[in-house]
């Protein structure tokens, strides 16, 4: 696949919503890989290791989440520079134009959820992190970080979508009816947000202080598939320590390796 570009259109939905959906983003061959690699997880409990990876789940309702899923196989690794999103990602989140250009994955998710599960409202432009800040300036983007979400199966009405309020990256108020995270409460009905329908090889990008969350799923047949990789700074660092096994870093090419660890360590020669 050729590298997508963004347009002047992407760069002016993404500035005024805080998002774009990428179709068709993952080819085929590559989602039927991935759907394998989940197949063959392992029913680990909440807080076990697989490997260099491990289920680390948000919240009591967040369904089966394994965290660090690069380590959990090769067809990850192929999501890591791929070429229908790195440019975007490059451009929003990786400081183009700088001395310090190039991009880091600050965390890689394996998530499938179930019928009844959801992910808490959180997020928005008010108060939030600088690690998830909006900002464009002088020209360019300085997101602090940028989220691609990669559905693995159809998500539609009832199949969980990814909730949204438009705009809210840039909000300078809280939202009076969000609710709190720590809580759990729902998004599903948050007047302002709308849900992000994705036929499965579609990907959500959006700038992590955009306001979002998983909306309940309610269709009691099947599991909502998603992985997803969130890009920040090449200076950036994992936001669970996360470090990712030499095993892994030899097999990457030159590109990917850069991603996972833009900035090698610096050690005198041994002895």
């Amino acid at each position: 696949m050729q590298p997508r570009q963004p347009t002047p259109l992407d760069d002016y939905l993404f500035d005024l919503r805080g998002y774009l959906v990428l179709e068709n983003a993952v080819e085929p061959e590559l989602l039927d890989a991935l759907n394998q690699a989940f197949d063959a997880f392992p029913p680990l409990k909440r807080g076990e290791w697989w490997g260099n990876a491990q289920r680390r789940d948000y919240t009591d309702d967040t369904g089966f989440e394994l965290h660090n899923c690069v380590e959990a196989g090769e067809p990850f690794e192929r999501l890591i520079d791929h070429p229908s999103w790195i440019q975007y990602m490059r451009h929003y989140c990786g400081e183009e134009d700088s001395y310090v250009q190039g991009l880091f994955i600050d965390e890689c998710i394996a998530s499938k959820r179930k019928s009844g599960g959801h992910h808490p409202v959180h997020s928005g432009g008010y108060r939030g992190a600088l690690r998830g800040r909006y900002l464009y300036e002088h020209g360019v983007f300085r997101c602090g970080q940028c989220n691609i979400l990669v559905a693995l199966t159809d998500i539609g009405p009832g199949d969980g979508p990814t909730m949204v309020v438009p705009g809210s990256h840039k909000s300078n108020f809280p939202h009076p009816l969000a609710g709190d995270y720590a809580r759990g409460d729902r998004m599903d009905d948050l007047v302002g947000a709308i849900p992000a329908y994705l036929k499965k090889g579609d990907a959500l990008l959006f700038v992590d202080g955009l306001m979002h969350g998983g909306s309940s799923r309610t269709n009691p047949e099947g599991e909502r598939r998603v992985v997803i990789y969130r890009y920040g700074v090449s200076w950036g660092a994992t936001r669970y320590g996360y470090q990712y096994s030499q095993a892994l870093l030899d097999r990457l090419t030159p590109e990917r390796r850069k991603i996972l660890q833009p900035v090698p360590p610096n050690r005198p020669p041994s002895a």
